[in-house]
């Protein structure tokens, strides 16, 4: 698969996100990653609905939208309104038969529809739903936060994960160029990072180096 970079925009100076987002289009990121954080599911608030809007506007790039949000079922409908391509909720969030609902709602709108699974949560939580989702989500830091340390507990999780799916695997937390070769040899293709990218002095270099990692 191919190895894609989605820069997320928690780490952003949000003050000229559009300058940030349209930096990071050109350098060659292939997609961006939108944390959604409700202060329940985890400690933070972030952003809605609007922002996701006024972000499609000045993109062409997919918005690859991780509701880190309880009941996620209420909020899918203004998130695909406001212009996501993809969208992922948490298992440790949905029953199965939300999950039912919501990949039917999502395959109808032409939406990828995602689960995310956190460091804590055993596999098993998440193998009987893989025929349900288009990509999978690993979180390798406890959700809420940018700029953690990379978990390196979770490779194992992601290298059973990728004998058993056939789908896109993402990765989210502490990447950089020292994971990054290790996350690809697991199965991962899609890399999201924050800090890493938008901290960089050169930017482009910072894409290129988790992409070409080994």
């Amino acid at each position: 698969m191919k190895i894609k970079i989605a820069p997320s925009i928690l780490s952003a100076d949000f003050s000229c996100l559009d300058r940030e987002i349209k930096s990071v289009e050109r350098l060659g990121a292939d997609m961006l990653h939108i944390d959604v954080m409700d202060g329940h599911f985890v400690p933070n608030i972030t952003i809605g609905p609007a922002v996701v809007k006024s972000i499609r506007r000045i993109t062409r790039l997919p918005l690859d939208v991780h509701l880190m949000i309880e009941s996620p079922e209420k909020f899918v409908d203004s998130f695909i309104k406001a212009g996501s391509d993809m969208i992922t909720v948490h298992i440790e969030t949905v029953s199965r038969s939300t999950l039912e609902r919501l990949k039917k709602k999502l395959s109808k709108q032409g939406v990828k529809f995602g689960v995310s699974i956190n460091p804590p949560t055993p596999f098993s939580k998440i193998k009987g739903v893989l025929k349900l989702v288009d990509f999978i989500l690993v979180m390798s830091v406890n959700p809420g936060f940018g700029g953690q340390e990379f978990i390196p507990e979770v490779l194992p999780k992601i290298k059973r994960l990728r004998s058993e799916f056939k789908g896109e695997i993402s990765v989210d937390g502490g990447v950089n160029d020292k994971v990054a070769g290790a996350l690809i040899k697991a199965g991962v293709n899609i890399l999201a990072a924050g800090s890493y990218i938008f901290g960089a002095k050169d930017r482009k270099q910072a894409i290129e180096r988790i992409r070409n990692a080994s």
